[in-house]
Parts: C-alpha cells; structure tokens; sequence
C-alpha cells in the first residue's frame, strides 16, 4: 500500500469516528500518524532523475509575497496592476505555468510579489505543480490568497486543507510548547495551564508513534494534539495570509458586504481596478514593514532614501543596516519620531524604532 493510499484510509477513519472522550486517545494516533505519512509525502525521492526548469526565484527587496490561488481567479491581472512585470493573462485555465516575480513600490519599499501557478485540488500530493507551489509559498512573508468572489468559500477552504496538510498555518501563532527530546530519564510532562484536550498519556503515545521515550514536555497553554504533533516535527510554518476576493463587480452589495467583514478579507476587482489601494495599505500593515530616515548632523533628514526595517528593530539593528562596522563603533543616536518622548531624544543600541522616525547616529 503507498502513501497516498495510507493517507486516504486513515482520513476516512477520523471522518467516521465520533469525536467523545473514549476516542480521543484513537483520534490523536491517528493525526500522528496522518502528519507522518505527510512529512513522508513532502520529502524529494532518492532516485535523482534528470533535473527540471528551476522554479523557485531568488529572495530580493524588503519582503516577499506569494499570490496563490485557483486557475483563472485574476492573479496574473493583479501582478500585471501592481507591478511593472507582465503577466500572461487569458480567459483559459493554467495560463502561468511557472513562477513570474515582479515589485511592488510602495511607501519607498520593494515589496516581491511572486505569481505562482495555480493550485488544483491534491497539489499537496503533488498534482499539477502544486508541490513546487507550495515550497516557494513557504518562504513567503505573507501569502496572498486570491479568491474568485463568485465562487463564495469553496475555494478558500478548499486551498486552507492543501496548505494545512503541507505545514502551513495561516493567521495563527506558535503553540506555546516546551518539547525538548533528550537522551534518557522517560518522559518529564508538566503544564502551568488546566488542559483540556491532552492528558500525559495521549502525550506518550503521540510521542511513541514517532519513537520518542525519552523528551521534556511543558504545555503553557490549553493547546490541541494537533498543536502538539506541530511541536514535535517542528518544519510548521506560521504566517500571516490575506483573503482577497476578485471580481466583486459580479456579486451583490449584500454578498461584498459579507466578504468584506471576514477577518483577514479584502474585497478587489481588478478588472474595474477597485480597492487595490486599501489591499496595498492593509499588505503593509501584514509585512510589518516601517520605514526609517537617516539624518546627518546639521543637515535636513533625507526623505528620499528610507530604510525599511521590521516592527520591533532597535537602533543596533539600523547600525546593522547602514554598516555592519557602525555598531562597534556606535557612541549615541538622536532619534525624532513617534517612539520618544520628546525631540530629539539621545538613546542607546536597544532604543526599539517605529514608522518614520528620523535618526542620527554619533560615532565614539
């Protein structure tokens, strides 16, 4: 029996076992097992055959955003609006057949945005290209799914199952776990939080189907066996994605109305080129991308050239940025913006940036 078949059998078991609490213990082997068999799927065979057109495309600008979605949805439109890159665009399915990369320009950033074929059902099995799809995904900061709007949530929940079974996890946060396998003593299991859907011993047995006996457990949160079996095999991936719906020229008002209040939802249309302002806006906010101006001393702040940086950078990382000597060599800065008290404010290497904020480094 191959993979694909263990796979398929072992779903149909969990469809037909009613969730309660004699079955749960059956219910999380049967997800270890599934996610095993998966991690099987995804990784390269051994027999290396002759190789194929690259696909994946070298990581450039400040952030990289992968398009995905179904054939005919509108991305290759979109890529074709937002960037001076031109995508083949046709009113037949699986018109882009590769990777096309192209920039986005916005608030002095350059945002890759990369259109990527379209996926089909069983692309996490490797139908169509979906394998390779989903690889280059991955290393995206953002996804941005496009959704034909005419088409309600079929699709959406349709590519949320591909890309769940391959690793990736939208809109969601690192299960707050402590595993740490170690060489002997058995299992160490403990939680600060009352636990609701894993007790020590669905924990043991999820740990024995991977030939775990000896590990460190520590559940800081009520997390799901799931979110467990996550922790253990560790290549999860956990990013932000943004649902936009194509084609709202085609729906009623009270349909947009609806799309637009899903969290995470932008409503489009890139045929009348409706919206596209406010995705870019909300992209920015999901890139948690902020820009930074450098001044020199008795000079006018150079707004022309920004540093873009993610929430959160300090001082040292801008150091980083300019130089990578300038931060053992660095005495004090000056910083005028939203993350002072008052202007200009002298601060240390750890002083956190925030969104145009205009600094000047002294060196010793």
């Amino acid at each position: 029996m191959g993979i694909l078949e263990k796979i398929a059998e072992i779903e149909k078991e969990i469809s037909r076992t009613q969730k309660n609490k004699a079955t749960e213990y059956h219910l999380g082997l049967l997800k270890a097992k599934l996610a095993k068999y998966r991690a099987q799927l995804l990784e390269p065979t051994k027999s290396a055959g002759a190789k194929g057109e690259g696909f994946d495309v070298m990581k450039s600008g400040d952030a990289r955003v992968a398009l995905i979605g179904f054939p005919s949805v509108g991305k290759s439109t979109f890529l074709s609006l937002m960037t001076s890159t031109a995508s083949e665009a046709a009113s037949y399915e699986f018109t882009t057949l590769t990777c096309i990369p192209g920039v986005i320009e916005y608030k002095g950033a350059n945002i890759q945005l990369l259109d990527l074929p379209g996926i089909i059902e069983g692309a996490a099995q490797g139908k169509g290209r979906g394998r390779q799809v989903i690889a280059v995904a991955r290393t995206a900061d953002v996804v941005i799914m496009m959704l034909d709007a005419t088409k309600g949530d079929v699709q959406r929940e349709l590519l949320e199952k591909e890309l769940e079974s391959v690793g990736i996890r939208l809109n969601r946060i690192k299960p707050n776990i402590y595993f740490k396998p170690k060489k002997g003593g058995g299992l160490s299991y403990n939680s600060t939080v009352p636990l609701t859907h894993c007790s020590e011993k669905l924990v043991q047995l999820i740990l024995h189907e991977y030939k775990i006996f000896n590990a460190e457990v520590l559940f800081r949160e009520d997390s799901t066996p799931d979110e467990f079996i996550d922790v253990i095999v560790g290549n999860r991936v956990y990013m932000p994605c943004l649902y936009v719906y194509n084609k709202v020229d085609q729906i009623s008002i009270e349909e947009v109305d609806r799309l637009a209040r899903i969290p995470h939802s932008v409503v489009i249309s890139c045929g009348m080129k409706l919206n596209l302002d406010y995705l870019l806006e909300t992209l920015w906010e999901y890139l948690a991308l902020i820009c930074i101006y450098t001044k020199k001393r008795g000079e006018r702040p150079d707004f022309n050239d920004a540093i873009i940086m993610r929430r959160g950078a300090t001082v040292e990382h801008v150091c980083h940025r300019i130089h990578r000597t300038l931060a053992s060599q660095f005495k004090y800065a000056l910083v005028w913006g939203t993350s002072t008290k008052y202007s200009p404010q002298r601060v240390g290497l750890t002083h956190v940036m925030e969104h145009e904020d205009v600094i000047q480094i002294v060196k010793k």
